[in-house]
């Protein structure tokens, strides 16, 4: 069972409150299972969210923050555990490391940028753990079909379309890492394909 769940998500405000709800929602049911949440340490958006609705519940809360970040005040103060690093890959290296799944919450170009990424980590073997996007009031429909789209026209293989799976509720996508098993590392030989 997974221990630890990195959540990626926007920092913005200013989206709809079905956003924040589902983020809120989150956060509390890490907590409530016990889990750890990892997220990227800022103090506005689904990000605050995430982190208060775990915090909130007694849960425990780990931001990676880059000192830029700091330096501009953008770091959540209440966390359970704040790790500063020297810069955005860093960043994102030591979230990925420390999380047994990824949840990806709906975001900018921030959030497509590193849930792109650990898809491309995961394709390589370098990242094993269960990968699931919340497309929370169909957000991320449009990106899902991209990458439908992608294993179709071959530019990914097939078993490349089983690297992330798709939950609508926080529910689900909890669920679905219970039941998802670890990637094999052999599929560095797929890579190719």
């Amino acid at each position: 069972m997974a221990k630890t769940i990195c959540v990626y998500c926007a920092s913005s405000s200013r989206v709809d409150s079905l956003y924040f709800e589902a983020a809120t929602r989150l956060g509390s049911l890490i907590a409530q299972k016990g889990m750890t949440l990892v997220t990227g340490g800022g103090c506005q958006g689904l990000m605050c969210a995430v982190e208060d609705g775990a915090l909130e519940n007694g849960g425990k809360a780990i931001g990676v923050i880059p000192r830029f970040m700091v330096d501009c005040g953008w770091q959540h103060t209440g966390l359970s555990e704040l790790r500063i690093t020297a810069d955005m890959h860093e960043r994102k290296k030591m979230m990925a490391d420390l999380a047994d799944a990824v949840i990806a919450l709906p975001g900018g170009c921030g959030t497509m940028e590193e849930l792109m990424e650990i898809i491309t980590w995961k394709q390589l073997g370098l990242y094993l753990n269960p990968i699931i996007i919340l497309n929370t009031g169909g957000y991320y429909t449009p990106l899902i079909e991209q990458l439908e789209r992608a294993v179709e026209t071959n530019f990914m293989g097939e078993i490349h379309s089983k690297i992330w799976s798709v939950a609508s509720t926080p529910e689900e996508a909890l669920d679905i890492i219970d039941n998802t098993p670890v990637w094999d590392a052999s599929i560095r030989k797929y890579a190719a394909l």
